[in-house]
């Protein structure tokens, strides 16, 4: 029966040559979650955001405020130095197959922002916080990252930790499982607003940026079962204007 899923998901995924759209999307896909950021946020700590919005990070810095809503938009500023850690803001998705839509840009506020997006779920054990998968932009680059079967799988951090403890190389069967991990594709970055998707179905992640596929990659974990949790790791400064959580199975 779970082959038979499977089988069914990638059939989806590759029925149509506009898959990574909102059209797709609405096809094909459940809309689990809209966000619009149309109200205030009440206060700096975990839930302020509001809306079912929490934060792995914000009660470390109570007296910062690293997330406005200001005209609709969420303006993310990250106190990363004094948190210990990029700022962690995250909603429940629940899902196998699916993904979000995002309508973001970097203000140019900071060198080198950042916005990673992808998926958690906390209850999967042998995987440091839970972290599965993620897309990354950078100011330079697109990057696809299997976390669970990755850097974050707790044996593999173990041995990789060990070795730069110890000032020696990381073993050569390590270093080669970690290379097959992740894709990292050129981009460059400007100040502008961008519709980002981010699919996973089946072991494969696709990342379309403004109707354009600009990164895909498998890897075993982004077949993980239950993607609890759809986050945002954001080390300096991203504004985020609308965010909607589609569940494909």
């Amino acid at each position: 029966m779970r082959l038979l899923l499977v089988l069914s998901s990638f059939a989806i995924l590759h029925s149509s040559f506009s898959q990574d759209s909102n059209a797709w999307l609405e096809k094909n896909a459940t809309l689990i979650f809209h966000e619009a950021f149309e109200r205030e946020e009440d206060g700096n700590l975990a839930k302020a955001i509001g809306n079912g919005w929490n934060s792995a990070t914000a009660d470390r810095v109570p007296n910062v405020k690293m997330a406005d809503l200001d005209g609709g938009i969420l303006k993310v500023a990250s106190a990363s130095e004094a948190a210990k850690h990029a700022a962690h803001i995250h909603h429940e998705a629940g899902f196998t197959d699916g993904g979000a839509v995002v309508r973001f840009r970097f203000p140019g506020l900071n060198k080198g922002e950042t916005l990673q997006l992808g998926f958690v779920d906390r209850e999967t054990k042998g995987v440091h916080a839970g972290h599965l998968c993620y897309g990354i932009l950078s100011q330079s680059s697109v990057t696809l990252v299997d976390h669970k079967t990755g850097i974050m799988n707790l044996e593999n951090r173990r041995r990789r930790d060990e070795a730069v403890a110890k000032k020696q190389k990381v073993p050569a069967d390590l270093e080669a499982l970690l290379k097959t991990k992740s894709i990292n594709v050129p981009f460059k970055a400007d100040t502008e607003w961008h519709e980002l998707i981010l699919l996973t179905v089946g072991d494969e992640m696709r990342l379309t940026l403004d109707g354009k596929l600009i990164a895909k990659h498998r890897s075993e974990g982004f077949a993980h079962p239950m993607k609890r949790w759809f986050s945002f790791l954001i080390p300096n400064t991203v504004w985020i204007d609308d965010v909607k959580i589609w569940k494909i199975r």
